[in-house]
């Protein structure tokens, strides 16, 4: 083997920024998730002095994996993990919300407990509102790590940076795309394949708002897509299915896309082959 080579590696060996490895941070956020919901763990607490030493436990993890990654974290900001734990009732109490939009807005779930054991939304969301407070804690590199792992998991892609409202229906969820300056207001629902993205990818444009805000009611359908820092979806809109938008528009708008298709006989809505 050449000398070179291993001089290249033991150069970026020494020059590797500080961080856990991604199945650390990954056991943390399943153990998080199942104590928050039980309905997603197979092991049961049960009493008040098991769950208090869960989260001691928990709390012991986060400021391990938090010790690994001090440069990624904000001017030295300290006690973290007590500012993190300190949120998570209000984060449980809209993860619940967003249980009861994913209940309520689609027929086929038969309970809440289906949509917390079997849904990708709700993993997506709970995937989000962690790693967002995270992010608001001034922590990089480890909400990354959370989201992505989300990603693989449900195909479901949230920027942790993007700000997601109360009540958040996700419907069915593959190929969802939601873009680091997103803002969604509360009671909306997407579908799958919808994405929220930018109109340029330039790197220049980094610290730019590069991506839309959907307001609060909005219906997103799928495969619509949404693009565009300046562009405002406004309130109580509803998107139609593969519909591409640049273009801010009103509250309560209805906007559709028309296939156009033609034939021998000129322009028509459908095509019957033979």
């Amino acid at each position: 083997m050449k000398q070179s080579f291993i001089d290249t590696l033991l150069a970026s060996h020494r020059d590797a920024s500080s961080c856990p490895p991604p199945d650390e941070v990954i056991r943390f956020f399943d153990k998080l998730v199942g104590t928050l919901f039980p309905e997603f763990s197979a092991n049961r607490v049960e009493n008040e002095s098991a769950l208090r030493e869960m989260f001691n436990t928990l709390n012991s993890e986060l400021k391990t994996i938090l010790s690994q990654n001090r440069e990624c974290i904000r001017s030295g900001e300290k006690e973290i993990e007590e500012r993190f734990f300190s949120a998570l009732p209000d984060i449980h109490s809209r993860l619940l919300m967003d249980i009861d939009a994913m209940y309520l807005g689609d027929p086929a779930a038969n309970s809440r407990a289906e949509v917390i054991r079997t849904y990708p939304g709700f993993y997506a969301i709970t995937a989000h509102r962690i790693a967002h407070e995270m992010v608001s804690l001034g922590v990089k590199l480890i909400p990354r790590i959370i989201s992505e792992h989300a990603h693989r998991q449900t195909g479901i892609d949230i920027h942790p940076a993007a700000t997601i409202g109360d009540h958040f229906c996700i419907d069915h969820g593959t190929g969802i795309v939601i873009g680091e300056t997103t803002e969604i207001g509360s009671n909306v629902k997407i579908y799958q394949g919808v994405t929220l993205g930018a109109l340029s990818v330039k790197k220049e444009d980094a610290r730019k708002k590069r991506h839309p805000t959907i307001e609060d009611d909005v219906v997103l359908y799928a495969g619509a897509s949404i693009l565009g820092g300046k562009t405002v979806i406004g309130k109580g809109s509803t998107i139609g299915g593969n519909v591409w938008l640049t273009e801010s528009v009103p509250e309560g708008s209805k906007i559709y896309y028309q296939a156009k298709m033609t034939n021998s006989d000129g322009e028509t809505d459908t095509i019957t082959f033979r």
